[in-house]
C-alpha cells in the first residue's frame, strides 16, 4: 500500500495565506470595478475604493500602490474574461456552435461583469488614454486570429459571405449594451431582467445574427 503524506502546517498556511490573498484582491477589484463605472478613473479615488471594499486604505495600497495600477488591474480582468468566451472559436466543430456559444457566453459576462464593461466603454469613449496600449497590441492581434477563422468558415461556404469585422462588432456592440446601458434597459423594463428574460434575450440575440449569416440551430449556410 502507498503512504499517505499529510500536508505540513506550514504548507497550510502558505496555502492559507495564498487563498487569503486571493480574496482580498478580488473583493478590491469588484469594488474597484464599480467605482471606477461610476466616477470614471479621474473622479475615482483611492479612499473611496477602500470604502467599498470594506479595507483600510492603508490595506488598498498594499495591494495595490497606485490608482492606475488598479485601473489597469481591472480592465485587464474584464479584458481578459472578454477573451476567454471566446475559446468557443478554437474549440467548436462549427461556426454555428462556436457563435453561439460566444455570444451566449457575452451576454452572461454582460449580466455578471457590467461595471468592468462599462470602465472598458468609459476608457474608450474617452479615447482610451490609459490602455491604448491594449486595443494596439493585444486586442488588435486577438481580433485578427477571430477574423481569420470567420473568414475560413466564409471562404468554405459555411456562412454567408460577411466581412468578419463588422460581424464581431455586432456581437460587442449587441451583447455589451445589456451592461454599458443596464440603467435604462432597467428602467424600461420597471426593473433588474429575470432570469427568464435573460434567456430570452440571449436566444434573440443568437438567432438574429445566426440567421442573418445563414445559421440557425444546427443548420446550414
Amino acid at each position: 500500500m502507498g503512504q499517505t503524506h499529510a500536508a505540513t502546517p506550514g504548507a497550510e498556511k502558505t496555502g492559507t495565506r495564498a487563498e487569503m490573498r486571493e480574496e482580498t484582491e478580488r473583493v478590491i477589484l469588484d469594488a474597484a470595478e464599480r467605482v471606477f463605472a461610476e466616477s470614471g478613473f479621474g473622479g475615482a479615488t483611492m479612499q473611496a475604493i477602500a470604502d467599498a471594499s470594506g479595507l483600510p486604505k492603508a490595506n488598498l495600497h498594499y495591494y495595490f500602490a497606485s490608482k492606475e495600477r488598479l485601473y489597469r488591474r481591472v480592465v485587464e480582468r474584464i479584458f481578459t474574461i472578454w477573451l476567454e468566451a471566446a475559446d468557443s472559436f478554437e474549440t467548436s466543430a462549427s461556426p454555428e456552435v462556436a457563435l453561439r456559444q460566444y455570444i451566449t457566453r457575452k451576454m452572461d459576462l454582460s449580466r455578471r461583469h457590467r461595471f468592468g464593461s462599462k470602465v472598458w466603454a468609459n476608457e474608450v469613449m474617452h479615447g482610451a488614454p490609459i490602455i491604448q496600449d491594449y486595443l494596439e497590441t493585444t486586442l488588435r492581434e486577438w481580433t485578427e486570429t477571430r477574423i481569420a477563422v470567420i473568414r475560413r468558415w466564409s471562404e468554405a461556404g459555411q456562412i454567408r459571405p460577411v466581412d468578419p469585422r463588422w460581424l464581431l462588432y455586432l456581437i460587442w456592440a449587441t451583447t455589451q449594451h445589456y451592461a454599458d446601458f443596464a440603467h435604462q434597459i432597467e428602467t424600461l423594463n420597471s426593473g433588474p431582467l429575470s432570469d427568464r428574460q435573460w434567456a430570452e434575450a440571449t436566444d434573440t440575440v443568437c438567432g438574429i445574427i445566426l440567421r442573418g449569416i445563414g445559421l440557425d440551430d444546427g443548420g446550414t449556410a
